[in-house]
């Protein structure tokens, strides 16, 4: 019992690394009690998921090779259905299907979700299902509205557990509605003082 994203990825081997490289200390004290956590998700982890526009999934081949891959969309096309539960629509791509393919064998999942310009991370690890194609009433939860994307089928995530990462050394990087927001003051000051200097008599 504890924080159950470490009694996942904590291997004795990593712990063992934590213990030569001095840092095993800090970590053992989330260890043990009485009850497990950072195994549901809360208000903040939900807020944070909902606002995303894009994430990172890394899924397990049958020959042991780890596979990551991107998963972009509208903001909140990851669906927080509960506390335990996340969903999205998966959009057709290059047709690899190379999750599509390790899931069939391997249903563990680990999810990164970036803020790169706030530089937050939150870690997810969980397990994966497809939803069927009969399953009418979930696709259409999960298919963002108005989004030109072909839906190939929806996946369902079961929260096994989660943890915030630190912010050393993520880059800042803004999308482009981001730097849109942020300079459109800027240019109707700049169209303001223009106006104001056309108005003003020039110097003989």
């Amino acid at each position: 019992m504890g924080h159950r994203f470490q009694e996942i990825a904590f291997t004795d081997t990593v712990k063992s690394v934590q213990e030569q490289l001095g840092s095993r200390r800090g970590y053992s004290r989330r260890e043990g009690g009485d009850f497990d956590f950072n195994n549901a998700l809360g208000p903040r982890e939900a807020a944070f998921i909902a606002n995303r526009d894009s994430f990172y999934m890394a899924s397990v081949s049958e020959t042991g090779w780890p596979y990551v891959q991107h998963r972009g969309g509208p903001a909140g096309f990851v669906r927080v259905l509960d506390e335990r539960t996340i969903g999205f629509a998966d959009f057709s791509g290059n047709r690899q299907y190379v999750s599509v393919g390790n899931l069939m064998t391997d249903d563990r999942v680990s999810l990164f979700f970036m803020d790169y310009p706030n530089q937050t991370r939150l870690k997810l690890l969980g397990r994966a299902r497809f939803v069927a194609s009969d399953e009418t009433a979930m696709l259409e939860k999960l298919a963002p509205a108005d989004y030109k994307a072909r839906v190939e089928r929806g996946l369902l995530i079961t929260v096994e557990a989660f943890d915030w990462n630190c912010p050393q050394h993520i880059t800042p990087r803004f999308t482009a509605e981001q730097v849109e927001d942020a300079i459109t003051p800027l240019r109707a000051r700049i169209a303001k003082l223009e106006a104001q200097l056309q108005k003003e008599p020039s110097a003989s």
